[in-house]
């Protein structure tokens, strides 16, 4: 097997416990990747930056808000464009939720956002676009991971974060 080298990245699925609802963006229609389609906040590291970092900036970036990570939904691994190893990405998916009342900013990268629920995310999202496909997959598991993850992990993961260093 060849050893090569990827990209790393994270994804932010940001839930507001008082709409009971996940943050949606819409990629902008001239993005090179998924124009249009639904996610949530995505982005890769730079060099020399941790996931939790990484994790903040982008979130900043694209949708101006200050999260606090609560549990990692789990990670993934896929190919943004034709399988070749410049498009080889590697990350982790975060749930997370916003420190104070969330005002969305949007960034260029970004047309429209939505609050949806997980029901009204399986009627909007399509199943059949790989990118929406995954992020239904996403939000299916944290669905589970919300309910069956103790409230004292999830205070012990705002008090400490991920990274070990």
């Amino acid at each position: 097997m060849v050893i090569g080298s990827f990209r790393a990245g994270i994804a932010a699925l940001i839930w507001d416990p008082d709409r009971g609802a996940y943050l949606m963006l819409k990629r902008a229609a001239e993005k090179d990747f998924s124009p249009g389609a639904w996610e949530c906040v995505t982005g890769r590291l730079d060099q020399g930056e941790g996931f939790e970092s990484a994790l903040h900036r982008e979130v900043r970036e694209e949708v101006g808000l200050a999260v606090q990570p609560d549990f990692i939904i789990g990670t993934t691994h896929f190919y943004r464009g034709p399988r070749d190893r410049a498009n080889e990405l590697v990350g982790v998916v975060y749930h997370c939720s916003p420190i104070c009342a969330p005002v969305v900013r949007l960034s260029p990268e970004h047309q429209a956002v939505r609050w949806a629920t997980a029901d009204e995310a399986k009627v909007f999202l399509r199943d059949d676009h790989p990118s929406e496909r995954w992020l239904l997959r996403v939000i299916r598991r944290a669905e589970v991971l919300r309910k069956a993850v103790p409230g004292d992990l999830i205070t012990y993961h705002h008090e400490s974060g991920f990274e070990l260093g």
